[in-house]
């Protein structure tokens, strides 16, 4: 159901109302997760890849202090261009009371996605449990989020800096399903597989599809996590890659990072030391992630 206090783009609402398909975006890649001016050219063509699709796109963020399900050109140009804050659900009210903009990370644009009526949602990868939690106790909203917010969303894992293991027992202890895209195998963002294997696949955007549909008709109010590995031919080398996070981790620790640091300083070393070969497959990943929820939202209209 469609709430009052979220602006919807006219062509979304239209699309809803119609039953058509839909795809919602995240803004905090395009804000905080590329560089300019490679942001608003990705941001762009991950639109224009569903309306190929014959998708309609709804890119979500925060303009003025209202949540905005589907950009205009001025608004998308906004997020890419201007130095804002990432947005969470906790954030919104706070927003929206000051009259600010900022970017939606995957548990706001999945809340306000449901909130909207939108019912698929692409992104790169899940926030999810830090290494170190049992300590820092620094575990991403993203989970509990996804626990209450009605929709199918497509991502290639989570970071191979995060704890994968105990990310996958947390969905599993919020009884959000999850199931992998033609692969039993969880997959590892950058990478295609994680030494983690999944209960449940499906084979096609029309199994999603019916595994969704069986999730709201038992009265869920949880996601569907479809989790979709980056191609093989696009992914990094895991030599490289695992080269990379050992020097990754050996700096924060030299340089005495800590807590909820330590995800941020890793990320951006890890740009830095790969020449931006994770920034690449950042983008090809996020591109089939963008194409498999267009198609699972085709399947869904029809």
């Amino acid at each position: 159901m469609q709430d009052a206090g979220i602006k919807i783009h006219p062509e979304v609402a239209a699309a809803i109302s119609e039953g058509a398909a839909v795809v919602a975006l995240e803004s905090t890649i395009i804000s905080h997760g590329l560089p300019r001016p490679q942001n608003l050219l990705a941001a762009r063509a991950f639109e224009e890849l569903l309306r190929a699709q014959n998708v309609v796109p709804a890119t979500i963020a925060v303009i003025d202090g209202t949540p905005t399900v589907g950009l205009a050109e001025d608004e998308l140009e906004l997020i890419a261009n201007e130095d804002i804050p990432k947005a969470s659900v906790r954030d919104l009210p706070i927003l929206r009371a000051k009259g600010l903009s900022g970017a939606t990370t995957v548990a706001a644009t999945a809340y306000l996605a449901a909130k909207a009526g939108v019912k698929v949602f692409a992104t790169g990868g899940l926030g999810g449990v830090h290494r170190g939690a049992s300590e820092t106790f620094d575990e991403s909203a993203d989970l509990t989020t996804l626990a209450s917010a009605p929709v199918v969303v497509v991502s290639a894992g989570v970071k191979s800096v995060l704890d994968i293991g105990a990310t996958l027992e947390r969905l599993e202890s919020l009884s959000i399903p999850v199931v992998g895209y033609r692969t039993d195998i969880f997959p590892a963002f950058w990478l295609p597989t994680s030494e983690f294997s999944l209960d449940w696949r499906v084979d096609g955007p029309g199994q999603a599809a019916e595994v969704f549909r069986a999730l709201q008709a038992q009265g869920s109010k949880s996601a569907l996590v479809v989790a979709n590995p980056v191609p093989v031919a696009e992914a990094w080398d895991r030599a490289e890659h695992d080269a990379v996070l050992e020097k990754a981790f050996a700096a924060a620790d030299a340089q005495g990072v800590r807590g909820k640091e330590v995800t941020p300083f890793l990320l951006q070393f890890i740009v830095e030391a790969s020449g931006g070969r994770s920034l690449e497959v950042n983008l090809s990943l996020a591109r089939n992630n963008v194409s498999v929820a267009g198609d699972i939202a085709r399947s869904l209209a029809n």
